[in-house]
């Protein structure tokens, strides 16, 4: 297409209407139809340098799957994703592609950026059922432990698959995918997506252990001693953070990863097909304005709350959560209180949570994030009725692996030590990536850590 030829405006995500998706737990962003995607594609630039590709963790090569989609070849454009991203699918519907590969779209200085992230996640669903479309070597005789199945081990495991190599992954829970099965709610990312994407991995040859606890099953030396040649610990951040205030004991307190798991993996939003229950009252409070805590507002909204409010010490500006995961908890009826934060929960006579005092805060000076520091209004206090509080204020690693691991190094918080560029971490044949070594990130940051950690390993195998 000529650089001089005028393109044509982004073209909108079709979604549920506001008022009727909350009511239901169907995927809320309906997806581009062929008219769409081919519009979409138009706008590329076919670059010569492509700055979209620096800014994909997975290292995708952007142009060209876009180009087969304006030639309407979505099995060609499929195989170039494929070729670096076993998970289009989950990638297309969850990555922050805005402060990603949209960032660096060249179209983007004058324009909005080429709509990458909905491309990927048209060609997913076009072609879902295909299966795997790229070819294995021959077998390397040399044999991997993948320990967890969320997005970095997933995407090691097809990664060294793809090497020749044999993986075995094992995942502590009875459903692979980790928090994209237990943590993302089904309105953003159906279940039925996350699973052939998984199925498709598996036709790769790579053995998937569910109900297998690494830590009280065996131990990483006991992998190691086991037959296998060398393990990557991929387990995440799945330990709850609370704010240590009075009333975090009550009846009707959650942590945002119970909450979830309860509604998600657990299915609670079928009960009673599903004999998981959940209590929600009617007036949900939600600590924090990350992407955990719109998933956990928008879902107690679908559950039957009457409100569900946001309650974050900063300003909107400065949410980690996604703009459009914000503009949608909006529509849905969300309402957010900003410079507020908890002090204190308030039960009733039997133990459950009944009130929420708050207090006022206003920015201060930047700290080490280069937000601005929240800082206390002296005397801002007030009180909330609320019924349910759901803490959603960030994760830490589960302690098993590196408690039943002694020499195995981690930082003062928990998290693995392991070299960013390789996974490598200080005990000869072990790597780690994703959540367990940098803490709560995104599925595609976990992704990038894993396929650099399947080079390393295939490598240190090779020696």
């Amino acid at each position: 297409m000529p650089k001089s030829k005028v393109r044509p405006p982004r073209q909108p995500m079709p979604l549920q209407e506001a008022q009727e998706r909350v009511k239901n737990f169907t995927e809320v962003s309906l997806g581009y139809t062929e008219e769409h995607a081919i519009l979409e594609a138009s706008r590329c630039l076919s670059c010569k340098k492509p700055l979209c590709v620096d800014g994909c963790p997975v290292e995708v090569d952007i142009p060209a799957f876009i180009k087969f989609i304006q030639e309407k070849n979505y099995s060609q454009a499929i195989a170039k994703i494929k070729e670096k991203n076993n998970l289009p699918g989950i990638c297309g519907r969850v990555c922050p592609q805005e402060s990603q590969c949209e960032k660096h779209c060249i179209l983007g200085k004058k324009q909005q950026p080429v709509a990458i992230g909905r491309l990927e996640r048209f060609l997913a669903d076009e072609t879902s059922g295909s299966g795997q479309q790229s070819e294995q070597i021959p077998s390397s005789g040399k044999k991997v432990a993948i320990v967890g199945s969320g997005p970095s081990g997933l995407t090691a495991a097809a990664d060294l698959a793809l090497l020749g190599h044999k993986v075995t992954v094992m995942e502590a829970l009875h459903t692979p995918g980790g928090v994209l099965v237990y943590g993302i709610p089904e309105f953003r990312l159906p279940k039925s997506i996350v699973q052939q994407e998984i199925d498709n991995i598996k036709e790769l040859g790579v053995d998937i252990q569910t109900n297998t606890v690494v830590g009280k099953i065996n131990t990483i030396d006991e992998l190691l001693s086991g037959g296998y040649d060398a393990v990557f610990v991929g387990t995440g951040a799945g330990l709850p953070n609370f704010m240590n205030i009075p009333g975090e004991n009550y009846n009707g307190v959650y942590s945002a990863n119970e909450f979830l798991t309860r509604t998600n993996l657990m299915k609670g939003y079928l009960f009673p097909e599903y004999l998981t229950p959940i209590r929600i009252g009617r007036k949900v409070a939600v600590i924090g304005a990350g992407n955990v805590a719109m998933d956990s507002a928008r879902t107690a909204l679908r559950l039957g709350a009457a409100e569900s409010t946001i309650v974050y010490r900063r300003t909107e500006k400065e949410m980690p959560a996604r703009d459009e995961e914000i503009e949608h908890a909006r529509e849905e009826g969300v309402q957010i209180r900003i410079l507020t934060s908890p002090v204190e929960i308030i039960g009733d006579e039997n133990g459950w949570v009944k009130s929420l005092v708050c207090q006022k805060y206003e920015l201060g000076e930047p700290d080490e994030s280069g937000r601005r520091r929240p800082v206390v209004i002296p005397g801002s206090e007030y009180e909330m009725e609320m019924d349910t509080v759901i803490m959603a204020i960030g994760q830490g690693p589960n302690p098993l692996v590196s408690q039943t691991t002694p020499d195995l190094a981690v930082n003062r918080h928990g998290n693995i030590i392991a070299e960013e560029a390789t996974g490598k971490t200080n005990k000869t044949g072990v790597f780690a990536g994703g959540d367990i070594v940098t803490g709560a990130a995104t599925v595609i940051q976990a992704m990038g850590a894993g396929k650099k950690a399947a080079r390393a390993i295939h490598e240190y195998l090779m020696r």
